[in-house]
């Protein structure tokens, strides 16, 4: 039974229908809640909705709403929402889910009992090999020629799908992860029917670039396989409360200038200034203007600047997005309604609190060019010509006198 030592859980009625949630407000007489980070807002929710005396106690609540930028890390433990998978991680949970029912049905028990702890997102991706091209077929055969290579191995996984209530799985040929995350498979807001409980969605996923979902305001980053393994079998993820870095955007991008060219600004700035192992949030009036898909291509560059997450809040641009990408009207309202009611919702006046603050005015971001494998090593196009002069210097030098030639 979930403790409620805030008494934050109340009720969120939308479109007729009547939802439970943990209200943030309900602790703001004691902190001062307004000013948490989006990010650290969603773990704190995470926490009231998990209290349980054991993993989760009131002094673990209290410490994360009292939150200051210098403040002691104290452990927490955090459980995600969902678990993202790829076939190369998720085949070897699959097996393990299906020998543990071997197991209890050995000991003469209810194999149906085995289930994932949470919700598990499978998606096969990388896996379809170009052997046709040239043709209007050409996807349609590959994806035949996918199936008939991998008959045994997609037939285990349908079968995890039928048997496992909580296991949903991608097939081939669909998309990359990461794409399929953020156009069809996450929330933002969940309403659990089972449940009648409403909160954000959160995930951790098996791939180093699971915060590309980040853009869309959901909370998620990679971890390794045992790790998600274990989330999937309903054990929190044991972390330090992060030290978070807010950026401050302002004004717009100048015309000529392109999402690359703020993504390559963003990943110098947070690489010269030192971000690994902490949370990365955007804030300010800019927001408003960078697309969703451009937040998104910020949040998959987080392990290039070594961050575990780089987020962006839910705005008026995540609504039209979920709206563009086919999301029920019913669900983008819920979306607005709950991210309001909790304070979720972006505000470009406010002010929060962060570990450091860096501005980044859009207006200054110039065109440039860098990589393909150090996209740190971000040089202005204006530049370009005297930098690979340089380059070009350093790489073969001019012959000293009393040399050969």
């Amino acid at each position: 039974m979930a403790h409620d030592s805030f008494g934050a859980r109340s009720r969120l009625r939308v479109d007729g229908r009547d939802l439970e949630l943990w209200r943030l407000d309900a602790l703001a007489d004691g902190f001062d809640i307004d000013r948490l980070p989006y990010s650290l807002k969603i773990l704190l929710e995470n926490l009231l909705r998990h209290e349980d005396g054991r993993a989760v106690g009131a002094d673990d609540i209290a410490a994360l709403a009292g939150w200051t930028p210098h403040a002691q890390r104290r452990e927490i433990a955090f459980m995600p929402a969902r678990v993202l998978m790829q076939d190369f991680t998720g085949v070897p949970a699959i097996v393990d889910l299906a020998a543990m029912r071997d197991a209890v049905a050995a000991m003469g028990g209810d194999p149906s009992r085995v289930e994932p702890g949470v919700p598990v997102d499978l998606v096969i991706d990388h896996s379809v090999i170009a052997d046709v091209a040239g043709s209007r077929q050409a996807f349609a055969r590959n994806v035949d020629l996918e199936y008939a290579r991998n008959h045994e191995r997609y037939a285990f996984l349908r079968w995890g799908q039928q048997a496992f209530d909580r296991l949903r799985v991608v097939p081939p040929g669909t998309g990359i992860v990461h794409q399929v995350n953020l156009e069809h498979l996450a929330q933002v807001v969940v309403a659990d029917a089972a449940s009648g409980q409403v909160h954000p969605d959160t995930l951790v996923g098996t791939d180093s670039h699971t915060p590309m979902v980040n853009g869309l305001g959901v909370l998620g980053w990679g971890v390794g396989g045992i790790e998600a393994e274990a989330a999937l079998l309903g054990q929190p993820v044991s972390m330090l409360i992060p030290e978070v870095v807010g950026i401050r955007l302002t004004g717009r991008l100048q015309e000529g200038a392109t999402a690359t060219d703020l993504v390559l600004t963003v990943t110098e700035r947070l690489r010269h200034h030192g971000v690994v192992g902490r949370f990365v949030e955007f804030f300010g009036p800019g927001i408003a203007s960078v697309a969703l898909a451009d937040r998104a291509t910020i949040g998959n560059m987080s392990p290039e600047y070594g961050s575990t997450c780089a987020i962006f809040p839910i705005d008026a641009e995540t609504l039209r997005y979920l709206a563009f990408t086919g999301r029920p009207p019913q669900h983008v309202r819920l979306v607005e309604a709950y991210a309001k009611e909790q304070g979720l919702f972006h505000d470009p006046d406010a002010d929060p609190l962060y570990t450091d603050v860096l501005d980044l005015d859009l207006a200054d971001v110039q065109s440039s060019l860098a990589g393909p494998t150090r996209p740190q090593d971000r040089v202005a196009l204006a530049d370009a010509r005297d930098r690979f002069r340089e380059a070009l210097a350093d790489a073969f030098p001019e012959p000293q006198a009393g040399t050969p030639d």
